[in-house]
Protein backbone atom coordinates (compact mmCIF):
# COMPACT_ATOMS: atom_id res chain seq x y z
CA UNK A 1 0.00 0.00 0.00
CA UNK A 2 1.40 3.49 -0.84
CA UNK A 3 2.57 5.45 2.19
CA UNK A 4 0.21 8.39 1.53
CA UNK A 5 -2.80 6.02 1.39
CA UNK A 6 -1.82 4.49 4.71
CA UNK A 7 -1.46 7.93 6.32
CA UNK A 8 -4.84 9.03 4.96
CA UNK A 9 -6.48 5.90 6.35
CA UNK A 10 -4.91 6.50 9.76
CA UNK A 11 -6.10 10.11 9.69
CA UNK A 12 -9.69 9.14 8.94
CA UNK A 13 -9.65 6.48 11.67
CA UNK A 14 -8.22 8.95 14.20
CA UNK A 15 -10.85 11.54 13.29
CA UNK A 16 -13.57 8.94 13.74
CA UNK A 17 -12.24 8.10 17.19
CA UNK A 18 -12.08 11.75 18.21
CA UNK A 19 -15.60 12.52 17.00
CA UNK A 20 -17.34 9.26 17.89
CA UNK A 21 -18.72 10.48 21.24
CA UNK A 22 -20.36 13.45 19.48
CA UNK A 23 -21.88 11.01 17.00
CA UNK A 24 -24.14 9.85 19.81
CA UNK A 25 -26.41 12.81 19.00
CA UNK A 26 -27.25 11.25 15.66
CA UNK A 27 -29.95 8.70 14.76
CA UNK A 28 -27.21 6.19 13.80
CA UNK A 29 -24.30 5.73 16.20
CA UNK A 30 -22.25 2.75 14.95
CA UNK A 31 -22.72 -0.61 13.21
CA UNK A 32 -24.22 -3.22 15.51
CA UNK A 33 -25.10 -0.65 18.16
CA UNK A 34 -28.36 0.22 19.90
CA UNK A 35 -29.20 3.80 20.81
CA UNK A 36 -31.77 4.70 23.48
CA UNK A 37 -32.83 8.32 23.97
CA UNK A 38 -35.23 10.15 26.26
CA UNK A 39 -35.93 13.88 25.83
CA UNK A 40 -37.99 16.09 28.12
CA UNK A 41 -39.15 19.61 27.39
CA UNK A 42 -41.42 20.91 30.14
CA UNK A 43 -44.69 22.19 28.73
CA UNK A 44 -43.93 21.34 25.09
CA UNK A 45 -42.68 17.86 24.20
CA UNK A 46 -41.49 14.54 25.61
CA UNK A 47 -39.96 11.85 23.43
CA UNK A 48 -38.40 8.39 23.78
CA UNK A 49 -36.65 6.43 21.03
CA UNK A 50 -34.80 3.13 20.61
CA UNK A 51 -32.92 2.32 17.40
CA UNK A 52 -30.73 -0.58 16.30
CA UNK A 53 -28.16 -0.10 13.52
CA UNK A 54 -27.26 -3.25 11.52
CA UNK A 55 -24.69 -1.10 9.67
CA UNK A 56 -23.39 2.46 10.02
CA UNK A 57 -25.63 3.42 7.09
CA UNK A 58 -29.08 2.82 8.57
CA UNK A 59 -30.98 2.01 11.74
CA UNK A 60 -34.51 0.86 12.59
CA UNK A 61 -36.59 1.22 15.70
CA UNK A 62 -39.53 2.86 17.40
CA UNK A 63 -40.43 5.99 19.29
CA UNK A 64 -43.08 7.76 21.34
CA UNK A 65 -43.78 11.50 21.20
CA UNK A 66 -46.02 13.56 23.47
CA UNK A 67 -46.80 17.13 22.44
CA UNK A 68 -48.55 19.71 24.63
CA UNK A 69 -49.86 22.91 23.07
CA UNK A 70 -48.79 26.11 24.77
CA UNK A 71 -51.52 27.87 22.76
CA UNK A 72 -54.79 26.01 23.42
CA UNK A 73 -53.79 23.21 25.85
CA UNK A 74 -54.40 20.38 23.37
CA UNK A 75 -52.34 17.19 23.60
CA UNK A 76 -50.92 14.70 21.09
CA UNK A 77 -49.62 11.18 21.79
CA UNK A 78 -47.83 9.58 18.84
CA UNK A 79 -46.27 6.10 18.72
CA UNK A 80 -44.31 5.22 15.58
CA UNK A 81 -41.86 2.86 13.87
CA UNK A 82 -39.07 4.46 11.87
CA UNK A 83 -36.05 3.80 9.65
CA UNK A 84 -33.06 6.20 9.59
CA UNK A 85 -30.58 6.58 6.72
CA UNK A 86 -27.12 8.13 6.63
CA UNK A 87 -27.49 9.89 3.27
CA UNK A 88 -24.05 11.51 3.14
CA UNK A 89 -20.94 11.83 5.31
CA UNK A 90 -17.87 14.00 4.87
CA UNK A 91 -14.72 13.04 6.80
CA UNK A 92 -12.70 16.23 6.64
CA UNK A 93 -9.17 16.88 7.92
CA UNK A 94 -10.32 18.09 11.34
CA UNK A 95 -14.11 17.87 11.14
CA UNK A 96 -17.02 15.69 10.17
CA UNK A 97 -20.31 16.58 8.48
CA UNK A 98 -23.41 14.42 7.97
CA UNK A 99 -26.82 14.40 6.36
CA UNK A 100 -29.45 11.99 7.71
CA UNK A 101 -32.99 11.30 6.52
CA UNK A 102 -35.77 9.19 8.02
CA UNK A 103 -39.32 8.06 7.54
CA UNK A 104 -41.90 6.00 9.36
CA UNK A 105 -45.51 5.67 10.44
CA UNK A 106 -47.63 4.99 13.47
CA UNK A 107 -50.75 5.96 15.31
CA UNK A 108 -51.80 8.97 17.35
CA UNK A 109 -54.44 10.05 19.83
CA UNK A 110 -55.35 13.57 20.85
CA UNK A 111 -57.36 15.52 23.37
CA UNK A 112 -59.25 17.35 20.64
CA UNK A 113 -60.34 14.37 18.49
CA UNK A 114 -61.76 10.93 19.18
CA UNK A 115 -60.25 7.57 18.34
CA UNK A 116 -56.87 7.03 16.72
CA UNK A 117 -55.32 8.57 13.64
CA UNK A 118 -52.76 7.01 11.28
CA UNK A 119 -49.71 9.28 11.35
CA UNK A 120 -46.78 9.52 8.96
CA UNK A 121 -43.34 10.71 10.03
CA UNK A 122 -40.55 12.14 7.88
CA UNK A 123 -37.51 14.23 8.65
CA UNK A 124 -33.89 15.10 8.05
CA UNK A 125 -30.83 16.35 9.93
CA UNK A 126 -27.66 18.09 8.78
CA UNK A 127 -24.73 18.60 11.15
CA UNK A 128 -21.13 19.74 11.27
CA UNK A 129 -18.67 19.20 14.11
CA UNK A 130 -15.07 19.64 15.13
CA UNK A 131 -13.60 19.13 18.59
CA UNK A 132 -14.53 22.72 19.47
CA UNK A 133 -17.54 23.69 17.29
CA UNK A 134 -20.89 21.99 16.71
CA UNK A 135 -23.86 22.93 14.51
CA UNK A 136 -27.02 20.94 13.76
CA UNK A 137 -30.29 21.63 11.95
CA UNK A 138 -33.14 19.10 12.20
CA UNK A 139 -36.69 19.02 10.87
CA UNK A 140 -39.30 16.44 11.93
CA UNK A 141 -42.79 16.22 10.39
CA UNK A 142 -45.81 14.35 11.79
CA UNK A 143 -48.86 14.32 9.54
CA UNK A 144 -52.33 12.77 9.93
CA UNK A 145 -55.92 13.47 8.93
CA UNK A 146 -56.42 15.22 12.30
CA UNK A 147 -53.24 17.33 12.56
CA UNK A 148 -49.95 18.32 10.98
CA UNK A 149 -46.98 19.30 13.14
CA UNK A 150 -43.43 20.09 12.11
CA UNK A 151 -40.67 20.58 14.69
CA UNK A 152 -37.55 22.42 13.51
CA UNK A 153 -34.52 22.47 15.82
CA UNK A 154 -31.28 24.45 15.46
CA UNK A 155 -28.34 23.84 17.81
CA UNK A 156 -25.09 25.80 17.91
CA UNK A 157 -22.38 24.81 20.36
CA UNK A 158 -18.85 25.52 21.46
CA UNK A 159 -16.52 23.45 23.65
CA UNK A 160 -14.37 25.26 26.26
CA UNK A 161 -11.59 22.76 25.52
CA UNK A 162 -10.83 20.10 22.92
CA UNK A 163 -11.48 16.77 24.62
CA UNK A 164 -9.56 13.61 23.91
CA UNK A 165 -11.24 10.30 23.16
CA UNK A 166 -12.76 8.69 26.30
CA UNK A 167 -12.31 11.93 28.27
CA UNK A 168 -15.22 13.92 29.67
CA UNK A 169 -16.45 16.35 27.00
CA UNK A 170 -18.27 19.57 27.85
CA UNK A 171 -20.25 21.74 25.45
CA UNK A 172 -22.20 24.99 25.79
CA UNK A 173 -25.14 25.24 23.40
CA UNK A 174 -27.88 27.55 22.24
CA UNK A 175 -31.00 25.86 20.89
CA UNK A 176 -33.83 27.38 18.89
CA UNK A 177 -36.96 25.33 18.19
CA UNK A 178 -40.17 26.12 16.30
CA UNK A 179 -43.43 24.14 16.24
CA UNK A 180 -46.15 24.34 13.61
CA UNK A 181 -49.78 23.35 14.09
CA UNK A 182 -50.75 25.67 16.94
CA UNK A 183 -48.33 24.20 19.48
CA UNK A 184 -46.15 27.19 20.37
CA UNK A 185 -46.02 30.85 19.37
CA UNK A 186 -42.68 32.01 18.01
CA UNK A 187 -39.33 30.33 18.63
CA UNK A 188 -38.54 28.45 21.84
CA UNK A 189 -34.96 29.35 22.81
CA UNK A 190 -32.91 27.40 25.34
CA UNK A 191 -29.42 27.51 26.86
CA UNK A 192 -28.00 24.02 27.38
CA UNK A 193 -25.03 22.29 28.97
CA UNK A 194 -23.97 19.08 27.24
CA UNK A 195 -21.62 16.52 28.79
CA UNK A 196 -20.69 13.06 27.57
CA UNK A 197 -18.16 10.36 28.22
CA UNK A 198 -17.96 6.93 26.67
CA UNK A 199 -21.46 5.77 25.78
CA UNK A 200 -23.48 8.17 27.93
CA UNK A 201 -24.67 11.61 26.83
CA UNK A 202 -26.52 14.11 29.05
CA UNK A 203 -27.90 17.48 27.98
CA UNK A 204 -29.79 19.87 30.26
CA UNK A 205 -30.75 23.52 30.52
CA UNK A 206 -33.63 25.96 30.59
CA UNK A 207 -35.77 27.70 27.98
CA UNK A 208 -36.37 31.44 27.92
CA UNK A 209 -39.71 30.69 29.65
CA UNK A 210 -37.81 29.10 32.54
CA UNK A 211 -38.83 25.52 31.65
CA UNK A 212 -36.51 22.52 31.95
CA UNK A 213 -35.09 21.12 28.70
CA UNK A 214 -33.12 17.86 28.98
CA UNK A 215 -32.01 14.76 27.11
CA UNK A 216 -30.27 11.52 28.04
CA UNK A 217 -28.84 9.18 25.39
CA UNK A 218 -27.04 5.87 25.81
CA UNK A 219 -25.30 3.68 23.21
CA UNK A 220 -24.77 -0.01 23.86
Amino acid sequence: MPRYSHCAGVGVALLGALLSPASMAKPIAFAGGTTAMVEYGAGTMEEAQVFFAPTHRYSVGAGYLKLDSDVDGSERNIAYARANLLAKRWNLEAAQANVFAWGGAGGASGSDFSGGAFTGNAGAQADYETRRVYASLKTDLYDSSEFTHRIDTLQLGIAPYAHEYEELAVWLLVQGRTYTGNLYRGTEWAALLRVFKGSVWIEAGVTEDGNLQSMVMVNF
